[in-house]
């Protein structure tokens, strides 16, 4: 996908809400089917009583779910992940991601998990983009896979390696989206510029000690400021750069119209 097409998406500065309608049309908003209906001045959600919520976060990757715990919980959010589902003999449904930006994937994946679990869940997306390669090999929203296969850590850092040998340390980012469903007419997503990373480099060499499951490509990131890894960083920062500061400011928004009544 080329840059310019994500940049128009994220220029939207979405923070949709989708309410007042039936899942149908909910299901047909991952085909671009329907509308998506903005809140005007006034209008809330129902009340959820208490603003603590538990909420299935749509991902089997345990490190992305445990950076996520850490920072939802500070406003009374707790998580359970997709493996937890799996330990109670649940069947997890394939979700095929063939959208074209993290926002399309991010709602295919939440609409998936919540017609099978029907609970609150919310399923994140993103997307890494270089400033310094041509637009036909941009990782885009297929960070992971390369030419129809999907890589393993090893593979992924072997193969981002070769490019930051080819055209030199990549300036790179990561376009982020989210897409929460609260109950069959209460939707929110977000796809904007509060979700980006800030521009960081990746290079052709790893840290020299550290690697975390999961994210093979922090090992390889370099913070622009102050030209040390990702790595050699403050706990609070590298923390940051995992989840960012818009993850927490959505949930934020959505308690604060639960809670309205």
């Amino acid at each position: 996908m080329k840059n310019e097409e994500v940049e128009a998406e994220n220029k939207k500065g979405i923070f949709h809400e989708i309410f007042c309608m039936g899942f149908t049309e909910a299901v047909k908003s991952s085909l671009g089917i329907f509308k998506i209906m903005l809140p005007t001045c006034g209008e809330n959600i129902e009340s959820a009583g208490d603003i603590k919520m538990k909420l299935l976060y749509g991902t089997g990757n345990q490190a992305k779910l445990s950076v996520m715990k850490s920072r939802l919980e500070t406003i009374g959010i707790e998580l359970i992940g997709l493996n937890d589902l799996r330990a109670e003999g649940k069947n997890i449904p394939e979700v095929l991601e063939n959208g074209n930006t993290p926002l399309e994937n991010a709602r295919l994946k939440a609409l998936a998990y919540y017609e099978t679990f029907q609970m609150p869940v919310f399923s994140c997306d993103s997307g890494l983009y270089f400033d310094n390669v041509p637009d036909e090999i941009q990782p885009g929203v297929h960070v992971r896979n390369v030419d129809g296969k999907c890589l393993s850590d090893e593979e992924m850092m072997e193969y981002y390696a070769s490019l930051a040998r080819q055209y030199g340390n990549l300036i790179a980012r990561y376009r982020n989206a989210i897409c929460f469903i609260m109950d069959e007419n209460h939707i929110y997503e977000a796809m904007d510029s509060s979700m980006e990373s800030e521009k960081f480099i990746l290079t052709d060499k790893p840290h020299s000690a550290i690697r975390k499951k999961g994210f093979p490509l922090d090992s390889m990131s370099i913070d622009m400021k102050t030209n040390k890894y990702y790595y050699d960083l403050a706990d609070a920062e590298l923390e940051q750069f995992a989840v960012e500061d818009g993850f927490l400011s959505f949930f934020e928004k959505v308690l604060n119209k639960v809670d309205r009544k």
